[in-house]
């Protein structure tokens, strides 16, 4: 047994030292190599390193399969949510190395988001009502597609937490546009979207009153609804266009997560709800919380949508508008045969819409199995008006036992589903920590179980909601990492497991720490999909991505008084601002187009005025335009907050604010 242990350590330290020297430009690049790192290179090193650390092989089979050398690229993208951070985590595969934050609901400051700069107006137009927003619980990046296959040009996430939906453009990974949501009070299902990008939907999570107008709780089953938004995308633009997107009203239940039909159910949306019961509460008068109150009812709601013919009664005018948006009421859309329900085993969560369009996979938190409901009956139930009853509202409900082609027995608390590339389903389990794998064709069991560490909740594969997965990869999004990772205090971070699905078993290669928010849903892209610009054409404005129309130029910067109005047109370049001094007096409103002239790619400059609050990022050939009111008299240094040249010290000006006279 120790021959063949060590000769296995063996094998795979050869594989570590070809992999070593696989980053070497040449052979007398990976001598040189070795020689600076003694022995390195050599099986026995290797093994004796392994039994050094307590390495097994399966370690050292983990980090030659993530490993990526310097100058090499990984093989994937993840646009990972960044929950309460408001952000999107962008993170490469195999190696899992977080590559960037993309400023998206919360201003950040390395990216210059929401300190100043054009990236205000972005956070201004996602407000609230009366209310300044600059926190978000983001909950489900999905990216654009095109025939059902991701087409790596856009991201949409959205906002639990204030009912938003913001726009991604991964031609610079840079956030264009962000729509609130004017019917809901809060969202869960988005921002999910349909096969060729045409819609991105977003359904509310807590019941409300479409408009969030006030209702007493004792109105509950009256007033208080939930609703799905249909948010029509012009793929030419980039944006969401508001006027073009309309609304259905569903039932008050408490509406989780969505998914679009593709390939045969195609034109239709599933969206899977909880609390049919209606629980609103009360613990304080004695009543059980909503926690117990939702929980009574054997079976909750899954919701079928036909939207295209929902969008055609829309078009007819068959609408009512409420909060400025078209809504197309329940008694139009259950009668219509748009919206249909069918029952679900308790408190559902996952909905996810196989490979092929044929099934809607549901796993039930309170249930110990996955549900496959089948599409081509449940369309013929519809088409037939076969019912078995309706709800409250009038909503027809199809016979769970006629909608569904069969159960699968996964776990204790089977959440979310992804697919791989041969029929095979991979499920999160939450109660048992595992990675169920199973086959969502022929029913079986799981064939697999794998432990991970610990409480997964949400559960991602390398373009596992797509028509064509790629298999390879599965990405475990466990909520706890007790025992994983250094101790950082009473909050701990949490942990993606990179797993291997190529082989008979899955394999577990990496742990990745991810302490900035809990995320709660991921995509991973092939990284050749996305070809993102290197550098600005000059002057570029990027929000609007064309020529700033204010934009410096180099020669022709200046300082321009009108009253109380003062623009200055600054130019930036290694390693000095023109101009590098501004006067102004205590009041005047003042706005500063800040160009940088660079040209070479990854030369970044960034822009700030101290005890101001701003600050943008100047990445090469880009234009910003602060505007902000001098009312703090004084001397402010400003300069360059990005490491930028030898001299980036002194890539520095003042900004003097002369006082008022009294």
């Amino acid at each position: 047994m120790r021959a063949r242990t060590i000769l296995g350590s063996s094998l795979l330290a050869a594989g570590l030292a070809a992999t070593i020297f696989a980053g070497c430009e040449n052979k007398h690049e990976a001598k040189q190599d070795t020689q600076a790192t003694g022995s390195l290179g050599a099986s026995a090193s290797i093994v004796e390193l392994m039994k050094a650390r307590g390495l097994s092989e399966a370690d050292v089979e983990g980090a030659l399969k993530t490993y990526v050398p310097s100058g090499k690229m990984d093989e994937y993208y993840i646009f990972a949510s960044g929950g309460q951070s408001g952000n999107v985590d962008v993170i490469g595969v195999p190696s899992m190395r977080l590559l960037k934050v993309i400023g998206v609901f919360t201003p950040e400051s390395w990216q210059g988001w929401g300190f100043g700069g054009d990236s205000d107006k972005v956070l201004e137009g996602g407000n609230q009502g009366t209310h300044k927003i600059r926190w978000a619980d983001m909950h489900h990046p999905n990216l654009s597609e095109t025939k059902g296959d991701y087409d790596g040009k856009f991201l949409f996430v959205n906002d639990k937490a204030n009912a938003r939906v913001a726009v991604v453009d991964l031609a610079d990974f840079s956030t264009k546009q962000i729509v609130p949501n004017p019917l809901a009070a809060s969202d869960h299902g988005g921002a999910f979207v349909t096969p060729d990008t045409d819609y991105v939907i977003e359904t509310s999570q807590y019941p409300a009153p479409l408009g969030r107008d006030y209702a007493p709780l004792s109105q509950y089953k009256e007033k208080y609804r939930g609703v799905a938004i249909f948010w029509k995308f012009d793929r030419s633009k980039g944006r969401i266009d508001p006027a073009k997107s309309w609304a259905m009203e569903l039932p008050p239940y408490t509406q989780d997560l969505a998914d679009a039909g593709k390939v045969d159910s195609d034109g239709w949306a599933f969206i899977n709800s909880f609390n049919t019961e209606m629980a609103i509460g009360g613990t304080l008068d004695g009543k059980p919380p909503i926690e117990s109150g939702a929980s009574q009812n054997d079976m909750d709601f899954l919701h079928v949508i036909n939207w295209k013919k929902a969008e055609e009664l829309v078009n007819a005018g068959k609408t009512k508008t409420i909060a400025g948006m078209r809504v197309l009421m329940m008694d139009v859309s259950g009668p219509e045969g748009v919206l249909s329900l069918v029952g679900e085993p308790k408190s559902p969560h996952g909905c996810d819409v196989t490979p092929d369009g044929k099934s809607v996979i549901v796993g039930g938190k309170l249930d110990t199995h996955t549900t496959i409901y089948d599409f081509a009956k449940m369309k013929t139930l519809i088409g037939e008006k076969k019912f078995e009853g309706k709800d409250p509202y009038g909503i027809p409900i199809m016979a769970f036992k006629e909608a569904i082609s069969g159960q699968v027995e996964i776990g204790l608390g089977p959440l979310h589903t992804v697919f791989g590339d041969h029929g095979d389903a991979y499920t999160s389990v939450f109660i048992e920590s595992v990675v169920a794998k199973w086959s969502y064709k022929d029913f079986k069991k799981p064939v697999e179980k794998l432990k991970v560490q610990y409480n997964i909740g949400h559960i991602l594969a390398a373009e596992g909601d797509t028509v064509s997965p790629d298999g390879k990869y599965v990405v475990a999004m466990n909520k706890m990492s007790m025992d994983r990772f250094l101790p950082v205090g009473p909050l701990y971070p949490q942990n993606f497991q990179l797993i291997d699905i190529t082989g008979d078993k899955m394999r577990k290669l990496s742990d990745m720490p991810l302490g900035n928010a809990e995320p709660h849903y991921s995509q991973m892209i092939k990284a050749d999909k996305i070809k993102p610009v290197k550098v600005y054409k000059p002057g570029t404005n990027a929000i609007t991505m064309e020529q700033d129309p204010l934009r410096a130029e180099g020669g022709k910067e200046r300082i321009v008084r009108n009253g109380t109005k003062v623009e200055v047109f600054m130019t930036a370049i290694r390693s000095h601002f023109t101009p590098d001094q501004i006067e102004v007096d205590e009041g005047d409103d003042v706005t500063i187009h800040v160009t940088s002239l660079e040209s070479a790619e990854d030369q970044t400059h960034g822009f700030t005025i101290d005890m101001y609050n701003i600050n943008v990022s100047l990445e090469a050939g880009k234009n910003e335009n602060i505007s902000f009111k001098a009312d703090m008299p004084g001397t402010y240094p400003m300069y360059c907050t990005e490491f930028c040249s030898a001299l980036h010290l002194e890539m520095a000006g003042y900004f003097l604010v002369k006082p008022k006279r009294k």
